[in-house]
């Protein structure tokens, strides 16, 4: 197993090394970020200093081993349109988006997961249908109409939710937090419910399929023949077999929600990392654009890296294989 961590650890550290190089000549090609940082009649001797202070006179390689040099110390510059330092200014928006992501899926997850479940040990009763019938609406339906509908239909109309913002908070651990508050989940519901539908429908047809396909094994026939009831069939044996797709797929899920929630997030006036991104895009504002890109893929590699040491606890087999 150790060697397994330590070849882990060395693939990451050459992927972030790879994708360092891609997003900051990615970026670089995007466009001068002097164009929106200065007034459009400052003079041309205003504009040169502007690129000799930001290091833009520097050819591409000395600007990249600058930006590799201050990335070992965790600096990734300070904010063109925001002036104040990157790594602060995204720490401000990310506990926003981090508690909509993980209420959209655990949320999914733990009601999805069951009711897959359900449909595939009962794939012909109008319950399962119904299910599968809104798990169709969930794959088929953007995630922006979705969340129009949503407004309309509980801000607009009955007024029972509110249409935007984050509400009211409260500190954890020195941290602002909306579910903490009553006001703060009335405000959290319909972005979280909006995100969580396509990972709800994605769980519910996962569990469903690995359901089916399961009670069909011989693990299924000896447990049965055993004497066990279906409730211990389905909760020990279904469902620690099909336990590692749904470990998969919630990992990468709550990565891509994490990473992508901008959709939601403009929607709804949340004030995440999703919405700061789109606007340093507008703006140019390369220094959170890059720290964004390598915060997500960070992200990504962390969840893949602990869902594969998650496999081993799931699976005896993989722990012997790995030994």
């Amino acid at each position: 197993m150790l060697g397994f961590v330590i070849q882990r650890l060395l693939q990451a550290f050459v992927v972030m090394m790879i994708i360092s190089a891609m997003v900051f000549v990615g970026v670089y090609a995007v466009g001068n970020p002097i164009d929106v940082v200065l007034s459009p009649d400052a003079t041309q001797q205003i504009r040169e200093q502007a690129i000799k202070a930001y290091g833009f006179d520097q050819p591409l390689w000395k600007q990249y081993a600058d930006f590799l040099g201050r990335l070992i110390r965790g600096d990734f510059g300070n904010s063109f349109l925001y002036n104040m330092p990157v790594l602060q200014l995204i720490g401000s928006r990310l506990p926003a988006t981090a508690e909509l992501t993980l209420a959209a899926v655990f949320g999914a997850t733990f009601l999805g997961v069951p009711l897959g479940m359900y449909a595939g040990y009962r794939p012909d009763s109008t319950f399962s249908k119904a299910v599968m019938a809104i798990s169709i609406l969930g794959f088929s339906v953007p995630t922006f109409w979705i969340g129009l509908v949503l407004i309309f239909t509980f801000a607009v109309e009955l007024g029972w939710l509110p249409a935007g913002g984050r509400g009211e908070t409260a500190q954890l651990f020195g941290i602002e937090w909306s579910f903490l508050t009553t006001n703060g989940l009335k405000h959290m519901f319909l972005p979280a419910l909006n995100l969580s539908l396509f990972k709800f429908a994605m769980m519910v047809r996962l569990a469903r399929a690995g359901t089916r396909e399961t009670m069909l094994t011989d693990t299924v026939r000896f447990a049965r023949a055993a004497g066990e009831s279906e409730w211990t069939i389905l909760t020990r044996h279904v469902l620690r077999l099909i336990a590692i797709p749904i470990v998969t797929v919630f990992g990468l899920e709550l990565g891509s929600t994490m990473a992508f929630a901008v959709v939601t997030e403009t929607i709804f006036s949340w004030p995440g990392v999703g919405k700061l991104i789109i606007d340093s895009i507008t703006t140019l504002d390369r220094p959170v654009m890059v720290a964004y890109l390598m915060l997500v893929a960070f992200f990504f590699i962390v969840i893949n890296f602990v869902v594969d040491i998650s496999y081993a606890a799931l699976d005896p087999r993989l722990r012997t294989r790995r030994a």
